[in-house]
């Protein structure tokens, strides 16, 4: 619209061209000179929209709006600071990238005019595209890149940002792109992997087994659940791979240990999509496995309503962003451009308002790196969030649980994130 994933880029890349984006966003895909700068804690900066903010309805929006070649090198506000927004607005992800350029207006909107000036440049969805996007703007005096979306052209509009000196937040998924100025607001998945483990190893589960596929996202995940699973005291006790859409003999060969009376796993971490999850659960079904002795568990790619029947997922849980705060996004997105905006539009939602925020508060040091990754964090419509120095960032997640076509919120998401290392 991916520690992340080429796969997840690939994900975000179809959906794109047929304008259905998953909700749990899936694929896609020099050093600030702030030493001088005295690292000071920043508090955390409420990017919530007031709950009483009034609606602008449909016919309210310029007629410019509806054409997506309008959007190119078109410039949101008249502010002194001036912010790149850097999308595919034509070409490949052309759907995506325009509803997260409209969610950029709505951002804009109502944070009361700020004293920005957003400069909206067209990557058309190539790294070639993102390279010359990020140049136009620079020339324009862009002091901070917003996107792109794709990880190849995060790379590619870094390369050239790096060289201004100017910092980059990406939407892409792929935390191989991150780095030292470069940082993603995305929905990463290592966060995921770490939340729904945290939450088993308090709830008692000590033994962990996995069946992992053999995908991009698939390797990314595993050596995050094997990392969290052992920094929490716990243990491995199985890890199966499959191939893609086949995860039947993996099923057999981990049947020992997570079915029938003797099995020594007591959770089950399965990191698949919601289209190839349907065949692991039958075949999970199949193998006699009962989600009531092990718990089955997962991340947001779970968090799709198609899921909450299957047998084999009852009981089971899954992290995820709380799901109050984007459903009120929508309807204020609903009611100024009147179309459900994807579930990705919130990352350029909180990235402007993020900047008008820092625009307001920080003067010169506005998006120097010691402000950028603040400890602190900053609150957005997906909740809590924050930067980490090399480029990843960190998200306050809820835990859902499956019952009866239903997840509900069985672990909030805190309102605090830990302190970093913690």
């Amino acid at each position: 619209m991916a520690r992340p994933t080429r796969a997840r880029d690939r994900l975000v890349r179809v959906t794109a061209l047929t304008a259905a984006l998953c909700a749990a966003l899936l694929p896609l895909g020099g050093c600030l000179g702030t030493d001088a700068v005295r690292r000071r804690p920043i508090p955390q900066a409420d990017l919530s929209p007031p709950a009483d903010l009034p609606q602008a309805p449909a016919a309210a929006v310029p007629a410019t709006l509806a054409t997506p070649a309008a959007f190119a090198g078109q410039r949101i506000g008249t502010g002194t600071v001036k912010v790149a927004l850097v999308l595919p607005l034509n070409g490949q992800g052309a759907s995506v990238g325009n509803a997260l350029r409209n969610a950029a207006q709505l951002a804009y909107d109502e944070a009361q005019q700020p004293d920005l000036t957003i400069l909206v440049e067209d990557d058309r969805g190539t790294p070639d595209g993102a390279r010359d996007a990020t140049q136009d703007a620079l020339r324009q005096g862009a002091e901070i890149v917003l996107g792109p979306l794709f990880a190849g052209n995060v790379q590619t509009a870094a390369n050239v940002a790096k060289t201004a000196g100017k910092p980059v937040i990406g939407f892409s998924t792929d935390a191989t792109v991150a780095t030292r100025g470069v940082y993603l607001l995305s929905f990463l998945p290592q966060p995921e992997v770490d939340r729904v483990v945290e939450d088993s190893v308090a709830g008692g589960k000590r033994s962990f087994a996995a069946l992992i596929p053999e995908t991009a996202y698939g390797n990314a995940v595993e050596a995050e659940f094997r990392e969290v699973v052992a920094r929490r005291g716990a243990r491995v006790a199985a890890v199966e791979r499959y191939p893609a859409g086949a995860p039947g003999p993996a099923v057999e060969r981990l049947a020992r240990v997570i079915t029938g009376p003797a099995a020594t796993a007591d959770a089950l971490f399965i990191p698949e999509t919601a289209e190839a999850m349907p065949a692991v659960a039958a075949a999970l079904t199949k193998a006699g496995f009962s989600p009531g002795r092990v718990r089955p568990i997962g991340t947001a790619l779970w968090n799709e309503p198609g899921l909450f029947a299957l047998p084999a997922l009852q009981g089971g849980r899954f992290a995820s962003p709380d799901r109050s705060g984007f459903s009120s996004f929508s309807g204020r997105y609903q009611a100024r451009f009147g179309s459900v905006p994807p579930r990705v539009a919130s990352l350029a939602y909180d990235a402007v308002t993020l900047a008008a925020a820092l625009a307001r508060q920080y003067g010169s040091q506005r998006f120097a790196e010691t402000t950028l990754t603040s400890g602190s964090g900053f609150a957005g419509v997906d909740g809590t969030f924050r930067f980490r120095p090399d480029g990843q960032s960190e998200r306050a997640l809820a835990v859902y649980e499956i019952r009866n076509n239903a997840a509900p919120v069985v672990s909030p998401a805190p309102r605090v994130l830990a302190k970093p290392g913690i």
